[in-house]
C-alpha cells in the first residue's frame, strides 16, 4: 500500500506530508466490519476498543503492504485466527510493532502509519473499561449483564472479542 498521497513509493521528498494511508485504510476496514455487525453504538468506548483492536490486527497482518480491495475478503480468515480467544494476540502485537519500529528506524523514513498504530496500541493497553466479569459466573446466569459483577478490563481485552465477533458476522 502506498504511504503517500502522491503515489510515490519511496516516501515523501522536499518536505511533503506523508499520509498514513495504510493505517487509515485498516481503520476504515475495521470500522466497516464493526458497523456491519451492529454490536455497539459507534460513539461508545467499547466500539473504539473493537475498532482499534481490529485495525491493529489488519495493519500488522499486512506483511507485504498489499492490502487493497479484493484482498480484504481473502484476509478475513487470517484476522479470525489472529483474534481468536486462544491466541496470544497481545504478544503478537508487541512483537510486530517492535519489528516495524526497528525497520522504520533503520530506513530513516517517516512512519506516520506506525505512529498512529502505536497510539492506538497504547490506548488499548493503558485504558481500562468497566465490563461484566464473565469469569465470575460459570456458564452465565439469569438476568441481564447489568446485574452481575463488573471489573475494570484493559480495552484490548474487551475490543478483541468484539472485533472477532464482527468478523464472524460479516
Amino acid at each position: 500500500m502506498l504511504h503517500e498521497s502522491r503515489g510515490n513509493t519511496e516516501g515523501p521528498s522536499g518536505g511533503e506530508l506523508a499520509v498514513p494511508m495504510a493505517w487509515l485504510y485498516a481503520e476504515y476496514i475495521a470500522d466497516e466490519l464493526l458497523r456491519t455487525g451492529d454490536l455497539m453504538p459507534p460513539a461508545s468506548f467499547e466500539y473504539r476498543a473493537g475498532r482499534d483492536a481490529l485495525a491493529l490486527t489488519i495493519f500488522l497482518s499486512d506483511l507485504k503492504n498489499e492490502l487493497s480491495g479484493i484482498r480484504v475478503v481473502s484476509q478475513l480468515e487470517t484476522w479470525l485466527s489472529l483474534t481468536a480467544y486462544d491466541q496470544p494476540w497481545q504478544d503478537w502485537v508487541g512483537e510486530r510493532m517492535a519489528v516495524l519500529w526497528a525497520d522504520a528506524i533503520t530506513s530513516g523514513e517517516p512512519a506516520p502509519d506506525l505512529e498512529l498504530a502505536d497510539l492506538a496500541w497504547r490506548w488499548l493497553e493503558e485504558t481500562e473499561l468497566l465490563a461484566p466479569d464473565l469469569d465470575s459466573v460459570p456458564g452465565g446466569g439469569p438476568g441481564s449483564e447489568d446485574d452481575g459483577p463488573k471489573v475494570w478490563t484493559a480495552a484490548w481485552r474487551l475490543g478483541l472479542p468484539l472485533g472477532h465477533l464482527a468478523i464472524h458476522l460479516f
